[in-house]
């Protein structure tokens, strides 16, 4: 197998999903916190119903949020309000990229397409696409092999799902039926966070 299996799934997701580019992660959360990395954002408010992971990446990254009671269960995505960043990670169906966001998904067990540990970005500007794709990598061109051949490298996070789960991303996506996954969450806001 050779990195061209991931592209393969990328270019198959930006096919299923509309949006014109696509940067496969090694799962959800990852890929939103390239996102916010890559746009430096500072504050952001979102649905106080979501996963734990997402405060606490808010929390490491330094990023003040408030918490909101939005209810976003039928639709399988919310918005980071003041970004173009969503959250999409129960959400996968034909189409659905919304023009000029970041929407992240996640492949993990209970959603749409379940492949483990693996998610992925939308979007559609190529130099974004471009820079995001070498942050998931440790900062590599992927499609410069051996990577000592490559000299110059940018910020980098090691971030990439394996190839075989990309392969298994390509064999699963075309048998999807159900494409919002319901789970309700509890309020993150009778949580204490100490950090």
């Amino acid at each position: 197998m050779s990195f061209q299996t991931l592209f393969d799934f990328e270019l198959a997701l930006s096919a299923y999903t509309g949006a014109p580019y696509v940067v496969v992660t090694d799962g959800c959360t990852h890929a939103m916190e390239l996102c916010f990395r890559f746009d430096k954002v500072t504050y952001t408010e979102f649905t106080a119903f979501t996963y734990l992971s997402v405060p606490q990446l808010m929390h490491q990254l330094n990023i003040s949020y408030q918490l909101q009671s939005d209810y976003w269960y039928t639709v399988g995505e919310y918005h980071f309000k003041g970004t173009n960043i969503w959250d999409s990670a129960r959400r996968l169906a034909p189409g659905m990229y919304r023009n000029g966001q970041k929407q992240c998904v996640s492949f993990g067990y209970g959603k749409p397409l379940q492949l483990g540990k693996c998610g992925a970005i939308l979007l559609d500007s190529k130099a974004e696409y471009l820079v995001l794709s070498r942050m998931r990598s440790d900062g590599r061109d992927l499609s410069i092999v051996p990577w000592q051949d490559q000299k110059t490298f940018s910020e980098g996070y090691h971030y990439c799902p394996t190839l075989e789960t990309c392969q298994l991303g390509m064999d699963r996506l075309p048998k999807i039926t159900e494409h919002v996954t319901k789970l309700q969450y509890p309020d993150l806001r009778t949580i204490d966070f100490q950090v």
